[in-house]
This record gives structure tokens, sequence and C-alpha cells, in this order.
């Protein structure tokens, strides 16, 4: 069995510019937390191969995603397709979970 308890994850900022917490981190799948502090946001970006879910859980945020905007509330659960530009600013301090298939790398994320 692997836990993974939230107090002991090292936290590190992502190439977007959010900062991440990872819980697991398999071949098939990655489950992390972000945190973005209230008028901060990610860079707008795009993942070639991963399809990522947002989830948040505290805070709210506005979310971009190929130019449609969604104000994002603890509760939503928001589908980010491969290849789909998007950011998200923080319309207070935020924190969500990401979930990416296949999991999050680096190398996967392109700017314009």
């Amino acid at each position: 069995m692997h836990v993974a308890a939230r107090d002991e994850l090292q936290a590190f900022t992502t190439k977007d510019g959010s900062e991440i917490r990872e819980f697991h981190h398999t071949s098939v799948q990655s489950l992390a937390e972000a945190s973005l502090p209230e008028g901060q946001a990610t860079e707008r970006h795009y993942h070639a191969a991963t399809e990522e879910i947002y989830v948040v859980l505290e805070g709210e945020g506005d979310l971009e995603i190929d130019g449609e905007r969604r104000r994002l509330r603890p509760g939503d659960a928001a589908l980010i397709p491969p290849g789909a530009w998007h950011e998200i600013a923080a319309a207070s301090d935020l924190r969500f979970l990401c979930c990416c298939v296949p999991p999050y790398r680096d190398e996967d994320t392109f700017f314009a």
C-alpha cells in the first residue's frame, strides 16, 4: 500500500508557475495538489500528450481552455484535453487537485 501524506510532500514549482505537491506519480497517471495565491495565474500552455482534470478544493479561479472561460469554485471539476491551450487565474487563494494521464512531465508542457 502506498499512502502519501500531504504534510510530508515536498512542494515545487512547475514550468507553468503553480506550486505543486505530488501525491502519486506512476507510469500511467499522476495526482498532485496545486496552489496559486490570489492574483497569480499559471502561464498559458498546453500538453501534447497529457489529459488533465482539475478539481477545486478551496478558493475560486478563472479557467480558460482554448478561449472559453469559466469561474471554478470548490467542488467543480474541469477536463482539459491533450493539446488544449489553458491557464488558470486565482480570484482568491486557490487550491486544486490535478490528475494527469499520462503523468505530468515538464517535457510535455509547451508555451506560445
